[in-house]
């Protein structure tokens, strides 16, 4: 597949994630992982209570936002072998700036109740019933929220190609 099918094909999973399982950052994790071969369960697991802005609070910053960070950080941060290593965290820092200006870019935020405020016209905390109960009835689960994870998906998967294509890699170098 090349580059381009991959990050359609990664839209499409993200899109399809959020809407059948909900946790905006797990949908992320798992359409990238999927997309791209790359599975890892204890990175998957660990977005869990990132989803709705952290805690599903909504005050925090998006779900799709931190899954990708979180998967680049995967595939191109520091490990435990190099944890004095300062300089080892470079990558994954200049990655995550390149997803936060895509979201600057399209959301003016990586902060879930503002890119709320601008798909829905309001701001919502999940804890609160009436909140829960309206953010479903405005689509959230239907194109909103959905399309937010498709796109951080998408945006994730083709700064992993790039990056992957920048160091003269290949992808099934990081496919274990």
């Amino acid at each position: 597949m090349n580059k381009t099918d991959l990050v359609e094909k990664a839209r499409a999973i993200g899109f399809q994630y959020e809407k059948d399982y909900q946790n905006c950052c797990q949908s992320t994790i798992a359409a990238i992982q999927d997309t791209l071969g790359i599975r890892d369960d204890a990175v998957f697991k660990a977005g869990s209570g990132m989803a709705g802005g952290v805690g599903i609070h909504c005050d925090g910053i998006c779900g799709g936002y931190s899954g990708g960070v979180m998967v680049l950080s995967q595939l191109f941060g520091r490990n435990r072998e190099n944890f004095r290593d300062t300089e080892a965290l470079m990558p994954s820092f200049e990655l995550a700036s390149v997803l936060h200006e895509k979201y600057i870019q399209e959301y003016n935020s990586i902060i879930c109740n503002d890119i709320h405020q601008k798909l829905f016209g309001r701001t919502f905390d999940l804890w609160e019933e009436d909140d829960f109960a309206a953010i479903e009835d405005l689509g959230a689960h239907i194109d909103k929220c959905t399309g937010v994870v498709g796109t951080a998906t998408a945006w994730t998967v083709e700064i992993i190609l790039d990056e992957i294509e920048k160091r003269a890699e290949s992808l099934e170098e990081y496919q274990k």
